[in-house]
């Protein structure tokens, strides 16, 4: 029989972008079941956690219109521009997470990329390495 993942209210809040507060008001209002640990520490359901994730995900419309195979696809502001003659790394703010990408100077300019411009940055990878916190 699998154990499920017990995550704690302050632990939920972080990886949903919430406060404590908001998860324990989700509890109170039977959005989520909680339980207690051993050490009598209140706790939710890992893969319960995850659906309402999920299900409360709010992605950004893609702009572009552009049909693609690529899924992993995110809607952000240009926050820095780093260039020289030949490269350039533009970084962008995606809702909670930063993404850098490397590209010619050439691309920069043809894309008219500027500090607070909206861009989209498209993940197409055969490789995506997954890690779990270390386990005591």
């Amino acid at each position: 029989m699998a154990i499920m993942s017990q995550i704690r209210i302050k632990d939920a809040a972080v990886y949903l972008g919430v406060s404590d507060d908001t998860v324990r008001r989700w509890i109170d209002n039977g959005l989520l079941d909680a339980g207690q640990d051993d050490s009598g520490r209140t706790v939710l359901d890992g893969l319960a956690l995850a659906h309402l994730a999920r299900k409360n995900a709010v992605l950004p419309v893609d702009p572009s219109e552009i049909g693609r195979s690529a899924r992993n696809r995110f809607v952000g502001l240009v926050t820095e521009i780093t260039m020289d003659k030949v490269m350039a790394q533009v970084e962008l703010q995606c809702g909670p997470h930063r993404v850098v990408s490397l590209m010619s100077s050439e691309a920069v300019r043809e894309l008219g990329l500027e500090l607070g411009s909206v861009a989209i940055a498209v993940v197409k990878a055969t490789t995506v390495i997954v890690e779990t916190p270390g386990r005591s």
